[in-house]
């Protein structure tokens, strides 16, 4: 079993805390709490699922005296200090909270002294021995199923990632204020808290023109706001009318001006916006080539999920955005010291884990 000690229990945090308790290869030995009253309570009462044994702690020092095999991250937004006093005691990390590639963190989060995080977490890491990785489900697993769909491709001229969903579930008031949701749709400072807020998608297109072998020249950012037709309350976020209500915009890698790289994003906070979008409750994969490909990657709740609550549906979304983290673990484990993308681990890092039924018999 490899020892995990978790970081935060949000949204994805609590799902994950849920997970590792049925997954075959993951022991969680710890869990770290930022909110004083969470530390000291049972990791799995604060996850809702009764009393597991771990205990809830506030201080990188006992992190590191539970001696696990790696950390895994899951707050909303990093904690460089905390990663390199992990790393370079030799724990690996993996993490869900904004880094892919590092392209977006090096450009817009700059020490005072001047260094990048990049520098921070890679001499960290070849201190302790250790490896750094990070990933989600978008951006993340979803640039490597479309990297997958080229497989097949002789010529390709373009390549397009699009998330098309209904965000209405994931409960962070935060992120979307962040993002200039909920703000008169004419603010002038909305296009720019949308592009701030989104900014590691475009390491999702570093990490497709990476896979692809190909330089780009830039990564660009445009956008369309749709407003709210009438004020809507969601329970938990109000969207008056005239407001940000749902968003289009992409992040488009350019060689020589020619797009060739693209994440673009269909994001709908509630259907009552104008203009509003056909958003598709799925990701898809276009490919301009020869042969073109056009893929679907559809996510359905496991038969006779009970969604009397909105919580129960908003933890699909938490679930798919955590256990590409979960599951790429023993990769990373095995990886050598650094930081490590998506297109540096092997295929065995993107397969789930059967049912434990699955494995009777093997001894």
């Amino acid at each position: 079993m490899i020892r995990v000690f978790q970081v935060a229990t949000g949204n994805v945090g609590t799902e994950m805390v849920k997970r590792l308790q049925t997954h075959r290869e993951l022991e969680l030995v710890g869990l770290h709490c930022y909110s004083p009253e969470k530390i000291g309570r049972d990791a799995g009462e604060i996850a809702g699922i009764g009393p597991i044994g771990v205990r809830g702690t506030g201080t990188v020092e006992e992190i590191l005296a539970a001696e696990p095999d790696v950390l895994t991250f899951h707050g909303v937004w990093p904690d460089v200090d905390l990663y390199v006093r992990v790393l370079e005691a030799g724990i690996d990390v993996v993490t869900t909270a904004d880094w892919i590639t590092g392209h977006h963190r090096d450009a817009n989060h700059r020490r005072p002294d001047g260094a990048t995080e990049t520098e921070l977490i890679a001499a960290a890491c070849e201190r302790g021995g250790s490896t750094f990785y990070g990933t989600g489900m978008n951006p993340g697993l979803a640039q490597i199923l479309t990297t997958v769909h080229s497989a097949d491709v002789a010529d390709i001229e373009n390549v397009t990632c699009l998330e098309s969903v209904d965000v209405s579930c994931h409960h962070s008031a935060d992120t979307w204020a962040n993002c200039g949701f909920g703000r008169p749709v004419d603010d002038p400072e909305v296009p720019r808290l949308l592009e701030l807020g989104t900014r590691v998608f475009g390491d999702g297109v570093h990490l497709m023109a990476d896979c692809f072998g190909i330089e780009l020249d830039e990564v660009t950012f445009d956008y369309q706001l749709g407003a709210c037709t009438k004020d809507v309350d969601l329970g938990w976020y109000v969207l008056p009318e005239g407001s940000v209500g749902g968003a289009a915009f992409q992040y488009v890698g350019r060689v020589a001006g020619v797009p060739r790289v693209e994440l673009h994003l269909e994001w709908q906070m509630t259907p009552l916006t104008e203009p509003k979008w056909d958003v598709q409750g799925c990701y898809v994969t276009r490919i301009q080539g020869d042969p073109v490909i056009h893929s679907k990657h559809l996510i359905l709740p496991k038969p006779g999920t009970d969604f009397s609550s909105v919580e129960a549906f908003a933890a699909i979304g938490m679930t798919v955005t955590g256990m590409p983290a979960l599951n790429a673990i023993p990769a990373v484990v095995a990886a050598p010291p650094g930081i490590v993308t998506s297109a540096d681990l092997p295929l065995r890092a993107f397969g789930g884990r059967f049912v434990e039924a699955a494995y009777a018999g093997r001894g």
